[in-house]
């Protein structure tokens, strides 16, 4: 048995469908958790409720917390440790191995534009503090309490169907639209995207490799360096359209977010997009000799899912 808690979520359903080369009993707990595989077994509930952890975590093997929050500092402050306080609680209890998918949030600002597992965490932005606490509570848990964990991490993402993918939101939904496409900051930055089947095998692949636990690693991504522009570009050329963008200025963001609290939560995170993000996956890459999605092929995939061609009709 194998669980996935906050299962309906971008990383959740194609981690479903992965974990099925590697158990026949997947267990997909969440809120509102709906069947990937046929055989999928389903439980409903809140992870900050521990009762609810205990019961979905008995009988794991491996636990897989790929959750997310309202992208809002003060909910991440205050749900986020007590989440992973039941979900650790419930894996020692039943000794169960768990997998923590994570953003890259924990990194210095100085380390943006080359990271990689070695990167110094010393992060600048409130919401990124909140990951490095959630990631000192799994180091003392392994320390003291004997947890077997790892932490997969992920770049920005985009894919199919990723409803919170920032490729998919700023650019690919705008333009079948006949807009144009918005990019935060500076669109001639390199920016690194992980594309979420990728990520999902990976994870999958992670958590059932006995020798990857006690490791941060890096999901696979692009070697690429591509700018917001050039990203952009391809995205018009798999659409058919022109490659017409607008910027979102830290002052626009600054206006916008008077009236959306959505959009007032991404000016903390500006020093991500006013510089080049590369996100290094060597490590991954050079270990299970697996080849990332080029953003040519991810990006024609995405645009030729079946939610976009729905979309486009």
């Amino acid at each position: 048995m194998q669980t996935i808690l906050g299962a309906g979520g971008d990383i959740g359903k194609l981690l479903a469908t992965a974990l099925r080369s590697y158990t026949d009993e997947v267990r997909l707990a969440g809120r509102t958790p709906e069947k990937v595989n046929a055989e999928d077994l389903l439980l409903a509930g809140d992870l900050l409720d521990p009762a609810f952890v205990n019961q979905a975590v008995r009988g794991s093997e491996v636990v897989y917390l790929t959750a997310g929050l309202p992208y809002n500092a003060v909910v991440w402050e205050q749900q986020w440790p007590r989440i992973m306080e039941n979900v650790i609680g419930a894996c020692v209890q039943h000794q169960c191995k768990l997998v923590f998918f994570d953003n890259v949030y924990v990194y210095a600002k100085k380390e943006i534009p080359f990271m990689n597992e070695g990167s110094r965490t010393d992060p600048p932005s409130r919401k990124g503090r909140v990951r490095a606490k959630l990631v000192r509570m799994l180091e003392t848990a392994a320390e003291t309490k004997e947890l077997r964990y790892i932490i997969a991490r992920s770049a920005d993402f985009y894919g199919p169907g990723a409803r919170n993918g920032i490729l998919n939101l700023l650019v690919l939904n705008n333009l079948k639209k006949g807009r144009s496409a918005n990019w935060q900051t500076d669109a001639h930055k390199v920016h690194s995207l992980t594309y979420t089947p990728d990520a999902a095998k990976a994870t999958a692949l992670l958590g059932n490799t006995d020798s990857a636990y006690g490791q941060v690693w890096h999901l696979p991504t692009s070697e690429e360096r591509l700018t917001g522009k050039q990203l952009i570009g391809l995205a018009a050329q798999q659409l058919r359209v022109r490659p017409r963008y607008f910027v979102l200025s830290p002052f626009l963001l600054a206006l916008g977010g008077l009236f959306s609290r959505t959009i007032k939560e991404l000016g903390e995170m500006q020093y991500q997009n006013n510089q080049d993000y590369y996100f290094d996956s060597s490590k991954f890459i050079q270990a299970f000799g697996f080849e990332p999605t080029s953003y040519h092929e991810g990006i024609r995939q995405t645009v030729n899912s079946d939610s976009y061609s729905t979309q486009r009709s």
